[in-house]
Order: C-alpha cells, then structure tokens, then sequence
C-alpha cells in the first residue's frame, strides 16, 4: 500500500459523509479517521477535504470540461478527481504522486477514465481561479455580498488566540511571527501545532477567532458584575468575560459542549457557573447586570475554516435557527436588570438570523461605535456590527458574525 494512501481514504470518507450525509467535518472526524496514523497524515487528509470543498465548483468545471460524458454528480469517479486536482492545483503535490495516491481509490474502468481526465487537464496547465466560485444557491442568497466573501474563502485562516494575560502578548508575537490586532488578540500563522505552543498548558490564551471576540469586548470591563453567558459552550466568550472581570454564569443546554467548557476554565484559572439546561425552559432566580446572547445559527460565518457549511446548509436549516434565536431573545430581553446591556450574536451570514432578528427587539438600541471596534471595521447605519471573511483579508481575514447591541 501506499504510504499516502490512508490519508486519501480518509480525505475521501470526509467528504462522503458531509455530500452524502449532510454531516459536519467535525462529527465525520473520528470514524473517517479510522487507520490514518500521525498527525501529519490526518492533518493532510482534513486539508484535502477542506480544498474540495472550498473549491468544488471550480474543480467540477475543470473535470465537466475534460469529459464528453457527464460525471454524475455522485459518482466516485467525480469524488476521486476532485480529490486529485485539490491535491495538484491547491498543495502543490506533484501529479505522479496525485496518481499513485488517487487512482488506487477507484477499481475498473472508472480507474482508466479519472487517469485519462487528470492527464489531460495536467498536459492543459489549467488553473484554478483566484476567487472560489461559490455553489449557485448561496451567490442568490447572500447576492451583492457574495463576491467579496469568497474572497475571503479561497484560502484557510490564520491562528488567532484570545489572552487573558496581557502582558504575554507581546513576547509570543515576537517570538512567533504574529500581528496584534486587538487588545489581547494574537495572529499566527496557519498551520502551528497549538498544543505545542507556549502558554497553552499555562492558560495563558486560548484559540478565538477575532470576530467571535467582539460580542464580550462590546460588554467591557465586568468590575464584578453578574452576566448571564447564554448557549455559552464551548466557552470562548465565558473565558473572556470572566478575565475581564465579569461574574459569569454560563448556560448551554449540551453537556458534553459544557465539559470542553470546563476543560478551558480549569486550563486557564478562571472561573464561572456552569448550568446544564435548556435555555427555553430555565429560568433565572433574578435579572442579570448584562447578557450575552450568542445564540445558536447555521454557522455559515465560519465557511472559510468550515467549508461544509457551502453545502450543507439551505432555507430549511436557515428557517429553523431563525425560529428558535428568536425564541431565545424573547426570554434573553427579559433577564437583563434596567439599564443593562443585552448582546445578541450568531456567527452567520444570513440575514434571517441577524437583521431580521434585531429588527424584532423592543429594548432600546444601544448602538455600536466605531471605537470599540478594530481598525477597518464600521458598524451599519442601524448601529448593529455585520462582519464577513471578505473583510481585512489582507491581515487574514476574519469570520462572519451579526452582533446588535440594546439596553434594557
């Protein structure tokens, strides 16, 4: 066999399961995994499927352009080619090596026919374009937006960390090469292996995208008061208003989620209380100073590190977060003490799940200002804050997120 072989299998496993089972790379991880030894191998196999998809429509122009029949869309053959032409046109594997890892995928004639398609395109030289294109029923979806996100798709993101100690800040970024672009906020370079960097086992930091940072930074210092972290898990935001000097109760309605959230807090030295509950049946004993709400959504905010989420999500999955984040600012807007702020957030690029949600809220706008914000990003002319990957893509990039602000 092959050494490079499992990881293509892998690769190939991931991507069935997200196409044909609508799962999530992270729930396809640990069975698709199964016989990939190392870390590099299975790193290799998750950046493969991670090209595909990002590239897919791309990649089938290419092969639709090098057959006289149809690949169904199905097919395996497609699937292999797809797999073969991420590896040559995005990590720059040699074809030979494409080949002796690829074409073992498939048996028969389907073997011939992928051997012939990627021969021919390699003889062609062709190139990907500079921007992913993106599946047809998403560039209808987010329209004018469309082409400067993808912009921000076509390559991973950097590392980014949240500290909680500022004053390590500095060094790591010396050491390491990074570019601060907020208080306590540190980008790295892609591809570092974060266990293995210093301050991790310290809970000096932890990974937070920049983006995901603003609902708490909007909150400011807690100087002892009580904040309700509603659907907290896995705990990014909880960490951040409990270093910030919040007192923080932290509600997720899955305890596993929860676990990794104690994990972090144990890890760090920061505390919270954490509940297990469903946050449409729970009730608090008393109002809170302030509360965030980062409200569960279709994730398609994370599409430059989750590139499922192109698709895998549709009206459907849109309507049903719709309905329940609704639910959830209903009860949120009522736990929030008078004169108190109250933080709605979803890391989605959909409209149904941030204006559409702000629009219904009868609290006061509390309306975000460009000083709270990092250098190159403006909230709207309705004081909410809409960030998409296609902003500062020259210093990385960031995710999409909606964030509105009100004041009980």
């Amino acid at each position: 066999m092959s050494p490079g072989l499992p990881a293509r299998r892998s690769a190939l496993r991931l991507l069935d399961a997200v196409m044909r089972r609508g799962e999530t790379l992270d729930q396809a991880d640990h069975s698709a995994m199964g016989g990939v030894p190392g870390f590099a191998d299975q790193a290799l196999a998750r950046a493969i499927a991670g090209e595909v998809l990002r590239w897919m429509a791309d990649l089938d122009a290419l092969i639709d352009g090098a057959t006289r029949q149809k690949l169904a869309d199905d097919a395996k053959a497609r699937m292999v080619l797809r797999i073969m032409l991420a590896q040559w046109l995005r990590l720059e594997t040699p074809p030979h090596a494409v080949i002796g890892t690829g074409l073992p995928l498939l048996t028969g004639g389907p073997r011939r026919l992928a051997h012939g398609v990627f021969g021919t395109l390699v003889r062609a030289h062709v190139k990907l374009p500079a921007t992913p294109t993106l599946p047809e029923a998403i560039a209808a979806r987010w329209g004018d937006r469309a082409a400067p996100i993808a912009t921000g798709l076509a390559t991973p993101p950097p590392l980014d960390l949240s500290f909680s100690d500022m004053d390590a800040v500095a060094p790591m970024a010396a050491e390491l090469d990074g570019v601060t672009l907020a208080p306590g906020h540190l980008r790295l370079p892609r591809g570092l292996p974060v266990e293995r960097l210093r301050g991790f086992e310290q809970g000096t930091w932890w990974v937070q995208d920049l983006a995901a940072t603003l609902p708490a930074r909007l909150l400011g210092d807690g100087n002892g008061r009580r904040i309700l972290d509603l659907c907290a898990a896995p705990g990014g935001k909880t960490l951040q208003l409990a270093a910030a000097g919040w007192q923080v109760t932290a509600l997720d309605a899955s305890e596993r989620r929860l676990d990794r959230l104690r994990e972090n807090l144990t890890r760090t030295g920061l505390s919270a209380e954490v509940i297990t509950a469903d946050a449409l049946e729970w009730e608090p004993a008393e109002p809170f100073d302030a509360v965030l709400l980062d409200a569960p959504c279709t994730a398609t905010g994370t599409a430059r590190r989750h590139p499922d989420v192109l698709h895998r999500i549709g009206a459907p999955q849109i309507a049903e977060m719709a309905d329940l984040q609704a639910k959830l600012l209903r009860r949120a807007a009522g736990w929030v003490k008078p004169g108190g702020p109250l933080i709605y957030a979803v890391c989605s690029l959909e409209t149904e799940e941030g204006e559409d949600q702000a629009r219904d809220v009868a609290l006061a706008s509390d309306p975000i200002r460009s000083d709270e914000l990092p250098a190159g990003l403006q909230p709207t002319s309705n004081g909410w804050l809409r960030t998409d990957p296609g902003m500062l893509v020259d210093q990385g990039g960031l995710d999409g997120f909606f964030i509105a602000r009100w004041k009980a």
